[in-house]
This record gives structure tokens, C-alpha cells and sequence, in this order.
């Protein structure tokens, strides 16, 4: 079996995501002052005392009407609630009881699972004064604690895993593809979890910026298993106002430099923009296999418009034009099912290795055509290559004068590579060395 988890709920602004960077001793958990930061849930592995257990985030409740997100924020806080071993409900000590308080322990009073209730922000140890009121909330006794400065955490991981049943931490197995779902905000990339998923795995919405965090989730077809991370949309830096979309800026380049394979989310309702080319750049940077999805395909009705996206594409794209474009919509399904074969072919390319002998064969090749690079009376010559590394696929040449290998004859390299030995989907690493 997995890890035991461990749910953490509350209204907004209590803390939540505080205690959770404490007890993970991370800052994974994006804490800010504003309400409703943490919207979809998030998980995140844990240790106290030898006992590992997977430890959930989830978004602030309350009974906010005005709020688009409040209704499927509640959803996701209560799903998390119910798949878990134990729940840790947190409320503000410096405020009291509150009516979504109330609310909120009134639905988790019907929980099978252990109910831990704590009391954050008491600062003072000696002062436990404010703990009486929460006796009303009929959860038991109240635990005092302060996330921001540690005390009592000690003493409810101590109540918790004593509870909880004993797990097996799950390897992260070689065999798992990461696929990270990146792009532009609002461009579709929860839609498409879900649709991949076959539940509501993401807060959906229509209202760029949505997701905040990187969330992951496991998913099998056809026998093998994926990872799939759903980011926070990516923008600009000089386009990012808000200090917690910057958080989640960060957590998404996170997400891609632990990816194999990254599912750039274009809307080609609105066509390629900046924001697209310098996400795909991030991408190949990282040096994750890469698809490009034109998600919305369906909305382009007039056939000049299609044929303009796909120019778009080509031509600001070429600097990945190894990756395949897929034209999908996220929402009808269209063509969503042929991600999975894609997804594929592009991570057999990412751990692709090509033997000594070919790759010399193929040099010898080059040779006979006489295409080479010529400075002066100084002329290129490639001695024997090999392949040093994989995912993604890295080559070194040894050769007599490797300065003289500039971008154009590298681009020429890379093409007689691609063209011999496929490698669609990712991108190659070509260094050329001295010859000892």
C-alpha cells in the first residue's frame, strides 16, 4: 500500500499552508496573506520520527457567495478530506469561532476518520486562554499550536501518527513518464488534466491563473503509468503584478525541470503569442521532450484562420520544430486520445541511445559528402563521436579544432542526427571537444 494521508482544512487565511511547510520543512505550500492562495489541492510527503505519511493542502472554505472559485474549492477540500487517514481541521485562535468554522466542523463531525483540531496562532505557550471557545465546535479537545514558530507541532505529529496505519513509501519508479501540462494561463491545461484523468482532478474555471500550484497525479493507460503535473500558467515576469503569481511562476519551472515530457497548452483561439514561444524556450532549456497542443482547435471555424495559426506555428516555433503538433480540444475531447501514443514516441526519443559504431557511421558519411566548416587554412575535422548521455539525448564530437563548430554547423549536425535516427519530440545536446 501507498503512504497514509493526512488532510489539512480550514477556512482561509488560518495557516494552513504554513503548518504544512513546517511539518515538510519546505516551502512548497505558497503562503501569503491574501485569501484564497491555495485553491486546488496539493500534496506533499512528510516524515515525523520515522513514519511517512503524504501530507494535503487544500484551499481555504467559507461561505463566500461572491467567490467563483468557493464551490469547487469546498469540493476539493472535502474530496481531500475523504480519502484521508486523518484530518487536521486548523482555526484561528486570534479570531475566535466563526460561522464557517461552525459549518465546516458540523460536516467533519460525520468523518469515520480521526479529527485533529487545532488552534493556530498562539503565539504565547503560556497563555491558553483562547482554546475555550472552541470546545463548542465539538471536536474534542483543542490543540494549541503556532505554525509560524513551531510550537506544538511536535505534540500533534506525535497524536497523528499514532493514529495512522502503517504505509509503504512508493519508489519513484524509472518507469513512470512525468508529463508536465505547461502554457499560457487559461490556455486549457486543467481542462486537459481532467480529460486525461477522467475526473475532476483540477479546479476548471475560465478565469486565467487558477491553478497556482504544481499538482500531481497518477494515471495509467494501457499499462504503463504517467505523472501528470498540472502548473500554474506561465507569464512574463514583467507581466506578473500579484506576489503569489510569481510563487507560482516559480513552482511551474519547478514542475518542468522534473518533467520528461511537457504538453505546451496553446490557445488557438487567440493564436501563438510571446508568452508561448518563451514558455516552449523554458521547456528545451530544461531539456524536456516536448508536444505542442492547439488546444480550442474546434472555435477556428474559417479554414484561413487554421492555415494562419499553423504558419504561426511553423514559424515561430522552429526553434523546437522537432516537437509534434497535435490540434485537440480539451473540452469536447477531440484528438485528446492520441496524446497517450504521442507522449510515447516523444519519451522513446528522450531515452533514446544510439551505439558508437552508428554514430561513427554516420560520421564517415558526412565525411564523404565534404560538407564541413573552413576558417582560413584551418578546416574542420570531426575525428569519432559518441553518445554521453540520455534523456535528453547529449552527443560528443572530438574534433581537431571544436571552435570552429559554430551555431550553423551544430544546427547541420543536429539535422543529420534527427535525419538518421528520428528522435521526434526531443531536443539534443551537441558539445564538441579537443581530441586529446
Amino acid at each position: 500500500m501507498g503512504l497514509p494521508i493526512v488532510a489539512v482544512v480550514g477556512r482561509p487565511n488560518v495557516g494552513k499552508s504554513t503548518l504544512v511547510n513546517r511539518i515538510v520543512q519546505d516551502d512548497e505550500a505558497i503562503v501569503h496573506e491574501m485569501r484564497g492562495v491555495t485553491r486546488d489541492r496539493s500534496y506533499h510527503k512528510a516524515e515525523w520520527c520515522g513514519h511517512l505519511f503524504t501530507l494535503v493542502d487544500t484551499g481555504g472554505i467559507e461561505a463566500n457567495k461572491d467567490d467563483v472559485f468557493q464551490s469547487p474549492i469546498r469540493a476539493q477540500a472535502f474530496m481531500a478530506a475523504d480519502e484521508a487517514d486523518a484530518i487536521i481541521f486548523i482555526v484561528d485562535g486570534r479570531t475566535g469561532v466563526t460561522a464557517d468554522d461552525v459549518d465546516v466542523a458540523r460536516i467533519l463531525k460525520k468523518s469515520p476518520h480521526p479529527v485533529f483540531l487545532v488552534v493556530n496562532k498562539m503565539d504565547n505557550p503560556a497563555d491558553d486562554s483562547a482554546l475555550w471557545d472552541f470546545y463548542s465546535l465539538g471536536l474534542g479537545d483543542p490543540i494549541a499550536l503556532s505554525a509560524i514558530h513551531g510550537h506544538g507541532t511536535g505534540d500533534l505529529l506525535d497524536e497523528i501518527v499514532a493514529v495512522l496505519p502503517v504505509g509503504e513509501d512508493e519508489p519513484d519508479d524509472p518507469g513512470i513518464v512525468n508529463v508536465a501540462i505547461i502554457g499560457r494561463p487559461n490556455a486549457g491545461k486543467s481542462s486537459l488534466t481532467n480529460r486525461l484523468l477522467g475526473r475532476e482532478r483540477s479546479i476548471v474555471s475560465d478565469v486565467a491563473g487558477t491553478t497556482r500550484d504544481a499538482i500531481d497525479s497518477l494515471v495509467e493507460h494501457e499499462g504503463r503509468q504517467y505523472r501528470l503535473i498540472d502548473t500554474a500558467g506561465i507569464r512574463r515576469k514583467s507581466a506578473i503584478d500579484e506576489d503569489v503569481e510569481y510563487y507560482g511562476y516559480v513552482r511551474a519551472l519547478r514542475a518542468i525541470d522534473r518533467a520528461n515530457v511537457a504538453l505546451l497548452m496553446v490557445d488557438a483561439s487567440i493564436g501563438l503569442t510571446d508568452q508561448d514561444q518563451r514558455v516552449a524556450a523554458l521547456a528545451k532549456d530544461r531539456g524536456c521532450a516536448m508536444l505542442v497542443l492547439l488546444n480550442k482547435w474546434d472555435l477556428l471555424t474559417d479554414q484561413q484562420q487554421r492555415d494562419d495559426v499553423r504558419d504561426r506555428i511553423e514559424d515561430r516555433l522552429g526553434f523546437v520544430g522537432y516537437a509534434p503538433v497535435l490540434l485537440i480540444s480539451a473540452l469536447t475531447g477531440r484528438s485528446v486520445g492520441r496524446i497517450w501514443d504521442t507522449i510515447d514516441t516523444v519519451f522513446e526519443s528522450y531515452g533514446k541511445r544510439i551505439t558508437t559504431s552508428k554514430l561513427n557511421d554516420l560520421l564517415t558519411e558526412m565525411r564523404d559528402f565534404g560538407h564541413t566548416a573552413v576558417h582560413g587554412s584551418h578546416r574542420l575535422k570531426i575525428h569519432y563521436g559518441t553518445q554521453t548521455d540520455s534523456r535528453p539525448p547529449e552527443f560528443t564530437f572530438f574534433a581537431n579544432y571544436p571552435d570552429m563548430a559554430d551555431d550553423n554547423f551544430q544546427r547541420y549536425m543536429e539535422n543529420r542526427l534527427r535525419e538518421t535516427f528520428g528522435f521526434e519530440g526531443t531536443p539534443l545536446r551537441i558539445r564538441f571537444r579537443k581530441k586529446d
